[in-house]
């Protein structure tokens, strides 16, 4: 199972079907993963210990719901042949990184190197004007890849989601493999400096403040943070423009306010999952209101408790003081067990950050992410089971305030970037 679910990760980021003209319209993606689900139904890692398994295929009822509330049938058809995948995969992995840290660390390696790959097609792609896919430079020279990396967005999205991962692994090899994990963390920098997307370096940005207020505080991190802000926009020209009367940045406000006034006219279910483009020009660049504006309060509920979920396990994890008879026991490496959580973490907060600005509700990259903290998670509490779990039938009505208590943020936030235009 296993195996088999980490080379459907590895295919999903490198793309070899969509550039091979030997693979052209053989269905690998498909293959793969169905071999993954048969060896997952027999294997003994099956899990459903966490609330993600339960809001995923609500997730997916909302997102059908959506397109029959708003007269179209056959769109609940086709968004149930394009979501049911992903849970599967999501229910795969997070199986599969569950049964052991080994697990985990392999899961960081291959997402990291995948994405390094990535990263030096850009580097051929930025010298050359062409990489080995025969994908070229975007209209405004930043790099992009194939399939679901062909916007500089997506591509700086990945870049940044790695980019704890390689730490990670540089931090637990050898003298000679940590200066490979090191080289090819500046080369994943390197490609988020070349993607030249803002959400991806406020991402960046977002990550080390964290990393830093957890082992140097709030202040200090502010600080850094600050002048980490002002070395960016001196590196990159789109940062420098980074300001809510700028052109771009002023059609993303201009979204968002479409996005807002689509959820005021369809409240419950949206106005059908894939249609915000048939209501705005742009996409909503946000990918919080995307989901507000399409599935309405039903979908963006779910959709919350989900990221909020897989940041609350973290934390749990982080916070969590296993008992000495517990650790002696169960032969725990609790340490590394929260630098697993630790790096999790970082890498969410980078991913969610991005997404603020782009539309990214429904990738696979943001679901199998969250499936390696949820098995993560899984695999933490099956060896440390002093650990409290974290139950849905608990907790699940406090999403209810936490989604009305977020959706007026961003109508404030929206009234307030407006006013300043």
């Amino acid at each position: 199972m296993f195996p088999l679910i980490i080379l459907y990760l590895s295919l999903t980021i490198l793309r070899p079907q969509d550039y091979l003209p030997s693979l052209a319209g053989f269905p690998l993606l498909p293959i793969v993963l169905a071999m993954a689900l048969l060896a997952w139904m027999a294997s003994r890692y099956k899990t459903f210990g966490a609330p993600h398994f339960v809001l995923l295929p609500v997730f997916m009822l909302a997102l059908m719901m959506s397109e029959v509330a708003n007269g179209w049938i056959g769109g609940a058809i086709e968004q149930f042949s394009g979501f049911a995948p992903v849970i599967v995969a999501f229910a795969i992995l997070a199986a599969g990184v569950s049964a052991s840290q080994k697990r985990v660390s392999a899961t960081f390696a291959v997402f990291a190197l995948c994405s390094c790959v990535l990263a030096l097609h850009g580097v051929e792609q930025k010298h050359l004007g062409v990489g080995w896919t025969g994908m070229g430079l975007s209209e405004d020279g930043r790099i992009q890849y194939v399939g679901i990396f062909n916007d500089p967005n997506d591509l700086g999205l990945l870049f940044v989601t790695a980019v704890p991962m390689a730490v990670y692994m540089a931090g637990r090899s050898r003298f000679l493999m940590r200066l490979v994990w090191l080289a090819g963390t500046c080369l994943l920098l390197y490609g988020v400096y070349l993607t030249n997307s803002r959400g991806a370096m406020l991402a960046l940005l977002m990550e080390g403040g964290v990393y830093i207020w957890m082992r140097r505080g709030m202040v200090v991190a502010g600080m850094l943070g600050g002048i980490g802000l002002v070395a960016m926009r001196m590196l990159s020209s789109r940062m420098d423009e980074l300001d809510a009367g700028e052109e771009s940045a002023a059609g993303r406000v201009d979204a968002w306010y479409e996005g807002l006034h689509m959820f005021t006219s369809h409240p419950l279910f949206g106005v059908g999952a894939g249609n915000f483009t048939d209501y705005n020009y742009l996409t909503a660049h946000n990918s919080f209101i995307l989901v507000l504006a399409e599935t309405g309060f039903f979908g963006y509920v779910t959709w919350l408790a989900l990221v909020g979920y897989s940041f609350l396990m973290l934390r749990q994890v982080l916070l969590h003081r296993p008992s000495e008879e517990a650790l002696r026991d169960q032969e725990i490496d609790w340490p590394a067990e929260k630098t697993i959580a630790r790096t999790l973490l970082l890498s969410l907060c980078g991913l969610f950050t991005a997404a603020f600005f782009l539309s990214r509700s429904y990738t696979v990259i943001l679901y199998l992410t969250l499936a390696i903290v949820v098995g993560a998670y899984v695999g933490i509490r099956r060896r440390v089971p002093d650990l409290p779990p974290m139950r849905l039938g608990r907790s699940w009505w406090t999403w209810v305030p936490a989604a009305i208590g977020s959706i007026a943020f961003f109508f404030v936030l929206v009234a307030v970037l407006l006013h300043s235009e």
